[in-house]
């Protein structure tokens, strides 16, 4: 699996890449911009992110920004749903109105900091992204 972690937060990446590391080969990002050219790169090169695990509240451009452009190039491309890149996003904040806008747009999952592990490895198996423990 291919994962891409977008987190400015240092501590919050480097627990993201230690944890998911486990499955699959991640790369990692810290702001919105670095996170639309890596997604732009593994688009050309065929090879496309499994999970991304997007921040909502990031420098640059933030993470319901890059989620709508992700969607957009997908939807471009005609992807169908389930050939999508799953993208769950992390964030510390409580606004409620963040995590609504990003499910409107297409997020497939919402984690809220810290992140309960257990919780995200249900997640990723809801998603079909991993069958077991």
């Amino acid at each position: 699996m291919r994962i891409l972690i977008a987190e400015d937060d240092l501590i919050s990446r480097k627990f993201l890449f230690k944890f998911l590391s486990k499955y699959g080969e991640c790369d990692l990002v810290v702001d919105g911009l670095e996170t639309l050219d890596a997604f732009l790169i593994a688009s050309k090169d065929n090879n496309p992110y499994d999970l991304i695990c997007l921040d909502i509240m990031m420098p640059k451009v933030d993470g319901v920004k890059v989620l709508k452009y992700i969607r957009d190039l997908e939807t471009q491309k005609g992807l169908l749903p389930e050939k999508r890149s799953k993208v769950i996003m992390t964030t510390a904040l409580a606004e409620t109105q963040f995590v609504q806008n990003a499910f409107e747009i297409g997020c497939d999952a919402y984690a809220a900091k810290p992140i309960d592990t257990e919780k995200l490895i249900e997640v990723m198996q809801k998603l079909g992204l991993i069958t077991e423990r």
